[in-house]
């Protein structure tokens, strides 16, 4: 089957990559030159398009099926026309070319670790298996609602999903991606599904990309970093899982290398940033509504940095609305409320019934009290950190080790590193630690260091207002999965730069271990479906990725210079 899994692969990073690089290099051949506005450009045309598609499918097939031939189309004759004559310059079209060849070797990385052990003749429920206990049916939602808006488009109610969520209860982005790429090729048994979402899902390290150029971070710390979020517990786990949290995840890293980042100050002053900005923002908040934890601070900070003008907010709002006014609509029309997850996460409210969002939070708190709300913000908190829980899993995990049972001691660790933010940084949970002993020592790396103090700054105002909004009772509380998941790659990133600032050598070998053992942590496949067995070619060809992601991102040409410093207003 690992035939048919290249196959399937190489077409889906066809029809995901093509309208992104035409945008990138549309732009290029405009005269936009900065790598990670480019890269931010592309990222938000690709899931400006993924919304048209939806739109498209929601009127009728015919014109669902018209627009996806027509980006597809469209998109190879935009790369070949901003080609054609050579005006984009050479090396600007290899740092572009960085990025993506980043993605698509990741995506090889993680599709082939991920079955591993077979399965891909029942892909959906490997997944849900492969590197964690036994997952909800979430990841199965977009692919549910594909096929209904597919055939049907808006004559009548989408079917309720088993669980009873609405197609409305969760936002389209995911599902847009699917209808603009069904009429391609779309097997039944959903490995093209899930092949899609690997892909999708991979799109952080093109997000993470632009923010560590625009960071102007140097070749080595810039590789440490994406290596380790790629074997993280983060992108392993949630990338296989195809559920929509590290789509989002990707467009949010985008804006952050516009936002904090030495770009800022130039961009502030552009009205055509604002729009670039505010898309990749509102189609992120398309994708998954627990992204607002990543939008918060960036939006925070970015006010710390320096305030735009009246009118850029003003056309940033605009374009905000514009994106997201068509599905709340939906919500509130097509097939009401659409508001079970925000029930969910800020009442606390698991069961269906009929109160509006703001009367059940009220009455959440209403009977829960000052004490009670205390004690729920501070639960908040406990989770972030793990204490209490992700140590019960560390106990487990050495009875099960000391009884011989290896295997079950992978799962508890695995566990804990799905569940609990602090935790599932792994041994560069030292790396803060190391800072601060370090901090007196006067000789640190300041890119590195500035970058890693950005990045603790943006996780720690995202987890205080995460903390404070939930609603903090058992169903409602801060686990990673329930947040936006930019945050803990925001995290790794700032330890390992951390450790770069303060020992530049010794970093390189205590991340590589690190790295490592994570790896080691989910190669192991510890629930193989029956009927499946060790597959040596998919082995070989997740090496194959994960040697060929290393060696491009530590490779890969320097970052691009300084921007320019804007000249003072009169």
């Amino acid at each position: 089957m690992s035939g048919d899994l290249l196959l399937s692969l190489a077409i889906h990073l066809a029809l995901t990559g093509l309208p992104m690089v035409a945008a990138a290099l549309l732009c290029a051949r405009l005269g936009v030159t900065r790598v990670p506005v480019l890269l931010a450009i592309s990222l938000a045309a690709g899931a400006a398009l993924a919304m048209l598609a939806f739109w498209a499918y929601f009127l009728n097939r015919e014109a669902g099926e018209s627009c996806s031939y027509f980006i597809l189309f469209s998109s190879v004759a935009a790369i070949g026309g901003s080609l054609y004559g050579g005006r984009i310059e050479a090396g600007l079209l290899r740092r572009l070319a960085t990025p993506f060849a980043l993605w698509a070797l990741g995506s090889v990385f993680l599709v082939f670790l991920g079955f591993l052990h077979g399965g891909s003749d029942q892909p959906l429920a490997m997944a849900s298996t492969r590197f964690s206990s036994p997952l909800p049916s979430d990841s199965q939602i977009p692919l549910f609602f594909t096929e209904w808006f597919f055939n049907n488009g808006h004559h009548g109610t989408p079917p309720i999903f088993p669980g009873e969520w609405l197609a409305s209860d969760r936002p389209p982005l995911q599902i847009g991606y699917a209808l603009a790429q069904r009429p391609f090729g779309w097997d039944r048994a959903g490995l093209d599904y899930q092949v899609l979402g690997v892909v999708l899902q991979q799109l952080w390290i093109v997000g993470l990309w632009a923010l560590l150029v625009a960071a102007r971070l140097g070749r080595t710390t810039r590789g440490l970093a994406v290596i380790t979020v790629l074997v993280s517990d983060v992108a392993i786990v949630n990338g296989f899982y195809v559920w929509p949290k590290l789509l989002p995840a990707a467009l949010v890293l985008a804006a952050a290398a516009l936002v904090v980042t030495p770009l800022w100050a130039e961009l502030r002053r552009k009205l055509l940033a604002a729009v670039l900005i505010a898309a990749l923002l509102a189609l992120a908040m398309l994708a998954h509504g627990s992204t607002i934890f990543g939008v918060i601070p960036l939006a925070l900070i970015a006010a710390y940095r320096g305030l735009p003008s009246w009118r850029w907010v003003g056309v940033a709002l605009l374009t905000g609305i514009v994106l997201m006014a068509p599905w709340s609509t939906y919500q509130k029309h097509g097939d009401p409320p659409g508001d079970r997850l925000t029930k969910w996460m800020l009442a606390g409210v698991v069961e269906i019934d009929g109160r509006s969002t703001s009367e059940a939070i009220f009455d959440s708190y209403g009977e829960a009290g000052i004490g009670g709300t205390i004690h729920n913000k501070a639960e908040n908190f406990v989770t972030m950190a793990g204490s209490g829980p992700a140590f019960e899993f560390g106990e487990n995990a050495v009875d099960e080790l000391s009884s011989g049972d290896v295997g079950g001691a992978v799962r508890e660790v695995r566990f804990a590193f799905f569940f609990y933010l602090l935790p599932s940084l792994g041994l560069l949970l030292f790396a803060p630690l190391a800072m601060v002993a370090a901090r007196g020592r006067g000789r640190l790396r300041r890119i590195d260091w500035s970058f890693s103090l950005t990045c603790f700054a943006i996780v720690l105002v995202g987890c205080l207002f995460w903390g404070l909004l939930l609603f903090g009772n058992f169903p409602a509380r801060p686990a990673i999965h329930v947040g936006s998941l930019a945050l803990p790659i925001l995290a790794l990133c700032g330890a390992v730069a951390g450790l770069r600032a303060v020992f530049p050598r010794g970093a390189v070998y205590f991340v590589a271990f690190a790295a490592l053992t994570m790896l080691a942590l989910y190669v192991p496949v510890l629930s193989p479906l029956p009927g499946s067995s060790f597959s040596i070619w998919a082995a070989l060809l997740a090496l194959i990725g994960l040697g060929g992601f290393g060696a491009v991102a530590f490779l890969a040409p320097d970052s691009e210079p300084e921007p320019p410093i804007p000249a003072p207003a009169a």
